[in-house]
């Protein structure tokens, strides 16, 4: 059974492990992305897969980051597409560096998933890679009567 909601926000954190080197290779990044979250009791899925679906409730903090495999060859995300009245992420970058991260936090409680994609920068290429596998949100699960 899931925590019941504490009406306090809670910190849920979505990595991205990307494979540079492969997906700009192969042009592929779905192949090359595999990612998860911090909420996997709550009931999230599709961990180290790009469909990835993230249980939430509203009040949540959301924060995207990103690993490369080869941490010589750079990766960032610069884009996260979503519906605005769901959720609406800034850029945001670890104090003292230029390393980026993503927030939210999640305004409304969801009654069904609510997809949304993520774009990366990767090497040198300027024209960003868009993951074509859905990332989604997904509302707390309904108790049984």
């Amino acid at each position: 059974m899931p925590p019941k909601p504490s009406g306090a926000l809670r910190p849920v954190t979505i990595t991205a492990v990307v494979d540079p080197v492969a997906a700009l290779a192969s042009g592929d990044l779905d192949e090359n992305l595999y990612l998860y979250d911090t909420n996997r009791t709550a009931g999230s899925s599709g961990f180290g897969t790009p469909e990835l679906r993230t249980r939430v409730r509203k009040g949540d903090r959301l924060l995207w980051n990103v690993i490369p495999l080869e941490c010589e060859t750079f990766v960032a995300l610069s884009g996260i597409e979503i519906d605005r009245r769901v959720a609406d992420p800034v850029r945001e970058f670890y104090p003292g560096t230029d390393i980026a991260f993503w927030t939210a936090t999640v305004k409304r409680e969801l009654v069904k998933p609510v997809t949304y994609r993520l774009s990366f920068l990767l090497g040198g290429v300027a024209e960003p890679f868009t993951v074509a596998a859905e990332q989604a949100l997904v509302g707390p699960v309904k108790e049984a009567r």
